[in-house]
């Protein structure tokens, strides 16, 4: 059964909007977890425009299930994730201008550093997950480098704006999905994905973990955290 990492960075969003204390991530860390998380999942992002380098220390003390780090393959980067040493480090693209995380790691362009940055941290004993395209040319080169799994980049069929289009996203997961398991690798899926979509992924036995942020705060405000991440936690196992 595929497992459920929640992502946080949305209640840090909402406290940054008026540079207060409150509503405070590492709460909300842990109402999820005891909703049934798998994992909790936090983006500290180079300008620190909603998580802080406190809250991901005050997680990694807090966090019983699996702490995921995802971070730009940077020298700064790198030296937080090797002091605070998460479960996993997904490594993701980073720009100043976009609002959320605009698609995958463009491992082409940025073969050189990726590959250095992979073996730093397993080195030092820290599993490495690359968030991609669903694209076959991008798992390989996954592989190439030596990563532990991917997270697939569900952001363009989640978005998709016709019957046709979101078909042929999906499409090209599932062969992304297929082959990263060819390959050996982990396979997680995130971005854009809420309770209507994650219903498409019923039978995708590839797919280990979904990371789900902003479905679930934006459900959170109203609902309550406990009730929102129960009900995804509850798609999820229907698959």
């Amino acid at each position: 059964m595929a497992g459920l990492a929640v992502n946080i960075d949305h209640i840090a969003t909402l406290r940054e909007a008026r540079k207060v204390n409150y509503p405070d991530p590492v709460a909300a860390a842990v109402l999820a977890e005891l909703a049934g998380a798998d994992g909790i999942v936090c983006h500290l992002r180079e300008d620190r425009r909603h998580v802080q380098d406190r809250d991901v220390r005050l997680l990694r003390k807090v966090v019983q299930s699996k702490l995921i780090l995802e971070m730009a393959a940077t020298s700064e980067m790198m030296g937080i994730a090797l002091d605070v040493r998460p479960e996993l480090v997904t490594l993701v693209p980073e720009s100043r201008e976009e609002v959320t995380t605009e698609g995958g790691l463009d491992l082409i362009v940025h073969n050189k550093s990726i590959g250095e940055t992979i073996g730093a941290l397993q080195n030092n004993g820290i599993p490495v997950s690359i968030f991609i395209d669903p694209e076959p040319e991008q798992i390989k080169l996954a592989h190439q480098h030596g990563a532990d799994m991917i997270e697939i980049h569900t952001g363009i069929f989640c978005e998709a704006t016709s019957a046709t289009k979101r078909k042929q996203a999906f499409a090209k997961i599932v062969d992304a999905a297929k082959l990263a398991k060819k390959l050996k690798l982990g396979v997680n899926a995130g971005h854009g994905l809420c309770y209507t979509t994650i219903k498409s992924f019923n039978g995708l036995s590839e797919i280990d973990e979904y990371s789900i942020g902003h479905s679930i705060i934006s459900r959170a405000a109203l609902v309550g955290m406990d009730r929102a991440v129960r009900e995804m936690h509850d798609l999820i196992k229907a698959l």
